[in-house]
């Protein structure tokens, strides 16, 4: 691959970044066509995959709620979960923490 089809996909990628940083999803569908219009056929996977959940997509950073807390605590109880795995900890235990954790 090219240097100018690296700098080609990187602002592409940079673009539709801050497109979501900024809220700014009512423009994903001048990026998406963007997208299909360069010479990317990795980029060219991402746009479907978009368009199939476009209503979401759009509405996501358009939004001002997020699940930011929820998956937090979620992360939190599957990283206690992956570190009682090792056969010795019961379920007693685990809840324990869980909810000490809380």
């Amino acid at each position: 691959m090219g240097v100018a089809k690296l700098d080609a996909r990187t602002g592409r990628v940079r673009s539709f970044t801050q497109m979501l940083t900024k809220r700014q999803g009512a423009r994903l569908p001048q990026r998406l066509e963007a997208v299909r219009q360069d010479d990317l056929p990795s980029l060219h996977v991402l746009a479907p995959g978009v368009d199939r959940d476009r209503d979401a997509v759009i509405a996501g950073p358009a939004l001002p709620w997020n699940s930011g807390v929820v998956e937090g605590h979620i992360n939190g109880i599957k990283m206690f979960k992956r570190q009682m795995f090792v056969g010795r900890a019961s379920f007693r235990l685990l809840r324990k923490r869980v909810l000490l954790a809380a």
